[in-house]
């Protein structure tokens, strides 16, 4: 009884390796640089469609998505907030108040997201999680963005959310090929042994 209690699926749980202080902080770092940099970048727009910053900042769901299938959602849940922080902090200086006000909400309901996404789908086709993750935070993210930095503006944001929203769903593909790449080694769950929840019965 006692093992086909530990052997069944539903009474099995993972668990991960936690983060080191320098891994929690080198990502943190990671997640820092992409948003602040797609907070300046964004205010360049490429075309009446499309900003710098949708090219850049589909890359914090790679680094979210690597975090949440090598140390688990919670850990990646950590990194996010405190990614958050950091980056409103730094945005506040070389972004105006607006943008990184709006930068930060629209970054954490984003990352949220996609962490929950990754974590029920986790055990899917290898690109699923990833991918639809992806998708749904890309689509939360331009639509509290761009409403929040530019409504009431002269600004034509509908058009540039339309736009960017169209860039991040693409980049998003994109980054399937350097996610299945680190599957293997940095994106490699970073798991002990299954607990059985009743092992100790």
């Amino acid at each position: 009884m006692k093992t086909a209690l530990a052997s069944s699926p539903a009474t099995r749980r993972r668990v991960y390796v936690p983060m080191t202080p320098a891994q929690f902080l080198l990502a943190v770092l990671a997640m820092g640089v992409v948003v602040v940099g797609s907070n300046i970048l964004v205010q360049y727009p490429i075309s009446r469609w499309l900003t710098w910053g949708g090219l850049s900042y589909p890359v914090a769901f790679l680094v979210t998505d690597v975090l949440n299938r090598r140390f688990g959602a919670p850990a990646a849940r950590r990194v996010a907030v405190a990614g958050f922080v950091a980056a409103l902090i730094v945005s506040v200086w070389v972004a105006t108040p607006r943008i990184a006000a709006a930068s930060g909400l629209a970054y954490l309901c984003a990352q949220l997201a996609d962490i929950h996404v990754f974590d029920r789908l986790r055990d899917q086709r290898w690109w699923r999680a990833p991918l639809i993750g992806g998708v749904a935070g890309a689509i939360l993210d331009t639509c509290v963005f761009f409403s929040v930095a530019f409504a009431g503006t002269g600004v034509h944001w509908v058009a540039l959310a339309l736009g960017d929203l169209a860039v991040k769903l693409a980049v998003n593909v994109t980054m399937l090929a350097p996610f299945r790449a680190m599957m293997w080694n940095l994106a490699r769950p970073a798991t002990a042994a299954p607990v059985a929840a009743q092992q100790n019965i």
